[in-house]
């Protein structure tokens, strides 16, 4: 699930995942971070999920995918689009 806080210039986006699936440690990678894994790894929050915030440029349009443990891979199906096995954002 994706939430979203407008700024002047930028998007706040968070990324949003259930406390159990997938069961392990998971980071969300995509063009904004090089596709590096860890850089945006989601943590526990208050509410029972796990989430992570990432400041975008607002008016841009983002390729993003999740990594768990093993290279288990998986989209957002709540993305804006899709593009190849990417999910996409448009902020």
């Amino acid at each position: 699930m994706l939430e979203r806080a407008l700024r002047k210039n930028s998007v706040k986006v968070t990324f949003v995942l259930p406390a159990d699936t997938p069961p392990a440690e998971v980071s969300v990678v995509g063009d904004f971070n090089d596709w590096c894994p860890g850089v945006h790894a989601v943590a526990p929050r208050r509410d029972g999920n796990r989430a992570v915030t990432v400041e975008l440029p607002k008016g841009s349009t983002h390729s993003f995918r999740y990594l768990a443990a093993d290279d288990h891979w998986f989209n957002d199906d709540t993305a804006d689009d899709q593009d190849g096995p990417n999910s996409l954002i448009h902020t």
